[in-house]
């Protein structure tokens, strides 16, 4: 199986997990109101080293809840 790296926000579907970056990119919101949100504990999320990393079912399953 290939593994195309060439670029983060290529497909987002095939990921299990996303960068606060990846997260403000589909809010359509800044960085650090996605900081803000991920802190907050509304989804799951994990500290990797120095990195962020959001359950991607977490956040869909949280978004799919919001009233848009």
């Amino acid at each position: 199986m290939s593994i195309d790296h060439s670029s983060p926000y290529k497909s987002l579907a095939g990921k299990r997990t996303y960068t606060v970056e990846e997260i403000a990119k589909i809010l359509g919101i800044g960085r650090t109101a996605a900081y803000s949100l991920v802190h907050s504990g509304v989804f799951k999320a994990v500290r990797i080293g120095s990195s962020i990393r959001v359950s991607k079912v977490s956040f869909d399953d949280w978004l799919d809840k919001q009233n848009m």
